[in-house]
């Protein structure tokens, strides 16, 4: 029986009533879908996806992080939900709903998975929205659960007729406090493990990078460790801006998708890579509507970006966590654009030389019994205190041609992912798929009340680009 890993269990650590971990997605398909038919597709393809079939079982006082155990019973009628939108069923109604469905948290005693058939959405189109919590799964993962109700073309294809593979039975209640305990004896030789292999890494761990002297321990470990000359990360301060700090238990959601072929016209113009352009795109948006909300900072704003460590055949999360520089400050967006190629160049040259695994191997360093506690203290005090991270932002290739779910045509898919305390309230996730790189914008509903002017802000700044492009010298 699997064990969730200590960062898995992170995200169920950190939750409150105001930081949720929900990761989701909006498919817009064109078509009225059956719920009957969602329902017995997704009874044929279960037994590939075991994150849709495995609930948590907690170990008595807290003592070991939780387990995965198989759900027999799989209710599908309470994690297979559908809903209908009032006349007119326009693209913002559509919008408040997923607002209000994912600041929900999901319940623990069942596997932590709901998708919700939205009717009634104009132009004969529904929505569907398919939400799984961060412990179970990443970024990539949640694709790949996805991923599981697609088809190529409008017939569904035949899945073979399997009995899921069982997981073996989690350890008895006195087994999983023995483990605990011995986990717990051996985390003071994790701590300083941990503290060994970051001493390289200290300009890579958000917060810790910008206290004095990091860089230079950071500097000279790599050098006694025979690491060579490592690029230099950018040493810069979060600015505070109204969506810095403590976030609220409401959000918002809004959506875009850009022409895929106008990104490229963009990076074939300049010589840059099409999550260069991304990037560019969401500073420029940024710049836009901080003028319009108090003004810009007269520095880069710092914007946290994930990156996969995921391995073949690996499940959980695989994630780490970078901090780039947002050139907001500068007007000219050619000048925006080649900032961000510099700084996320430096990244990938660093990442390239030593993955950044300072997040997982910091939460396995922790004792699983005071995780909980901790993950929250840390998410307050820096929340309140210096919040190392403006904005999260996030750019996931998708297939380039059309899927189908249960023979309804998926026309668009914008993530709707996370916002925390101390990544700050405004989370910009974009997916290519056919053609369109749709993205999905989610904020603090106190701090940024209306996400539609920030989407409507990202059309703006790749025009800003395109402009650019057009008057280059021939």
């Amino acid at each position: 029986m699997p064990q969730l890993t200590a960062l898995d269990a992170q995200f169920l650590h950190f939750e409150t009533t105001t930081n949720i971990a929900n990761i989701a997605g909006l498919a817009i398909l064109d078509g009225d879908l059956n719920r009957a038919d969602l329902q017995a597709l997704l009874e044929r393809r279960l037994p590939y996806v075991p994150a849709l079939r495995r609930k948590l079982a907690f170990v008595p006082l807290g003592l070991d992080h939780p387990y995965w155990v198989q759900e027999d019973d799989l209710d599908l009628d309470y994690h297979v939900r559908e809903i209908g939108l009032p006349p007119p069923g326009d693209d913002r109604q559509l919008a408040d709903q997923v607002s209000r469905l994912h600041a929900r948290r999901l319940d623990r005693r069942r596997p932590l998975w709901e998708i919700y058939l939205i009717h009634g959405l104009s132009g004969g189109r529904m929505g569907l929205y398919t939400k799984i919590h961060h412990a179970a799964v990443d970024g990539i993962g949640g694709a790949d659960v996805l991923a599981a109700l697609l088809d190529v073309g409008p017939t569904p294809a035949p899945t073979p007729v399997v009995a899921p593979e069982r997981d073996s039975a989690p350890p008895g209640a006195a087994e999983m406090v023995l483990r605990g305990l011995a986990r717990l004896a051996g985390n003071p030789a994790h701590a300083v493990r941990f503290a060994a292999r970051a001493m390289p890494h200290l300009d890579e761990i958000p917060v810790v990078s910008s206290l004095p002297g990091s860089r230079m321990v950071s500097g000279l470990a790599r050098r006694v460790a025979g690491a060579g000359q490592a690029p230099e990360l950018p040493s810069l301060p979060a600015p505070k801006t109204p969506f810095s700090g403590p976030v609220s238990e409401h959000r918002r959601f809004a959506f875009v998708s850009l022409p895929l072929e106008e990104i490229k016209q963009v990076r074939k113009a300049f010589g840059v890579t099409v999550n260069d352009v991304v990037m560019a795109v969401c500073a420029g948006a940024l710049r836009r509507w901080l003028a319009a909300h108090g003004g810009v900072p007269s520095q880069p704003l710092i914007a946290g970006v994930p990156f996969s460590l995921r391995e073949a055949g690996t499940g959980g999360n695989q994630v780490t966590f970078m901090t780039a520089p947002l050139a907001v400050h500068l007007e000219d967006p050619v000048a925006r654009l080649e900032q961000v190629r510099l700084a996320m160049q430096r990244i990938k040259d660093r990442f390239s030389l030593a993955p950044a695994r300072w997040l997982r191997e910091l939460s396995e360093s922790m004792p699983a019994a005071l995780m909980g506690l901790a993950s929250r203290s840390a998410f307050g005090l820096v929340g309140q205190t210096a919040p190392p991270i403006n904005v999260a932002i996030s750019n996931v290739p998708g297939p380039q041609f059309p899927l189908y779910v249960c023979g309804a045509r998926l026309l668009t898919h914008y993530p709707v992912s996370v916002i925390t305390d101390v990544s700050g309230g405004v989370n910009i996730t974009a997916f290519s798929y056919d053609g369109s790189l749709d993205i999905g914008v989610v904020t603090d509903r106190e701090m940024v009340p209306d996400a539609w002017e920030l989407a409507d802000d990202l059309r703006g700044a790749l025009d800003e680009l395109l402009n650019a492009e057009r008057n280059l010298p021939q």
